[in-house]
């Protein structure tokens, strides 16, 4: 039982640290691309694609390790093993994690490649572009860490585990928000004197 327990959570590392690396490498990209003021192309929106395929891969073999897992403990060591915070946390936020996934999925990646770019979107499309990107670069990054947090496991409620997560989603929320404000005001001001000069 052992051997079966340390290769499921080895499976269940490898997915987590494989959602990391693409959501990572996917939003380090857009920022990149809006500086840039580059719009998606065709190829843009196939590699979007096949990246929300693997992410949702990765979030399916999290919620079958990660059930495999709690099966496996709950074998050891009975009913009081789901008493633990740690777990309340880590279930928490994966659930929100599908959620928003789904969110992405039929809202968000639809919208983006429609307008070409995040600073395209309309008001409303881009707040929920913004934070659902924000809860989920946040949200796999904090999963991660109560994975490899054993130490917290017992000794902290679960208000204390999830004391930081809201206030770490809202501060990536307000950076992209003031980012993306920054740089609609620069092509405002770029466009101005443009619309002047085709004027006169």
């Amino acid at each position: 039982m052992e051997f079966l327990r340390l290769g499921v959570i080895y499976v269940h590392l490898v997915s987590c640290c494989v959602a990391i690396g693409l959501v990572l490498t996917s939003d380090i990209a857009m920022v990149r691309d809006l500086f840039k003021r580059k719009t998606f192309t065709e190829h843009d929106n196939a590699h979007m694609e096949s990246l929300q395929k693997s992410v949702v891969a990765a979030l399916i073999a999290l919620w079958v390790t990660g059930a495999a897992i709690i099966g496996i403990d709950y074998l050891e060591k009975g009913m009081n093993y789901f008493m633990n915070p740690k777990l309340h946390a880590k279930v928490i936020i994966v659930v929100l994690l599908s959620y928003n996934g789904l969110l992405l999925h039929r809202l968000v990646l639809p919208a983006l490649q429609k307008a070409g770019s995040l600073l395209n979107l309309g008001f409303s499309a881009r707040m929920l572009a913004l934070f659902c990107g924000s809860l989920s670069a946040v949200s796999w990054m904090y999963a991660a860490m109560l994975g490899v947090g054993r130490p917290l496991a017992w000794k902290y409620s679960l208000s204390e585990l999830l004391m930081a997560y809201p206030v770490l989603i809202a501060l990536g929320f307000l950076t992209m928000l003031v980012l993306t404000q920054r740089l609609k005001r620069q092509d405002s001001v770029v466009i101005s004197p443009r619309t002047v000069a085709s004027a006169c």
